[in-house]
């Protein structure tokens, strides 16, 4: 086989390889913007939630007030009669 013939098929082995490199960048880069996508909406998730049990929160505590006060004036209304 003349090196000519063996120059030519490290050539086209070498393309068909950076080819395959590419291509495998470009899924590469397509996973990780998937990924940071993915990341956004967790993170996005993660703060309603948050936020939602914040408000809870409040509200439990608003709740536990307002019992307060209507047991308070329960007390009171019995101790009137």
């Amino acid at each position: 086989m003349p090196a000519e013939d063996d120059v030519a098929i490290i050539a086209a082995q070498l393309a068909s390889l950076t080819r395959t490199v590419e291509e495998m960048a470009r899924q590469l880069t397509s996973l990780r913007e998937r990924a940071d996508s993915q990341q956004e909406r967790a993170d996005s998730e993660r703060e309603r939630a948050e936020t939602q049990q914040e408000r809870i929160d409040l509200a439990a505590r608003e709740l536990v007030e307002v019992s307060d006060r209507l047991q308070a004036a329960a007390n009171a209304l019995r101790e009137s009669i």
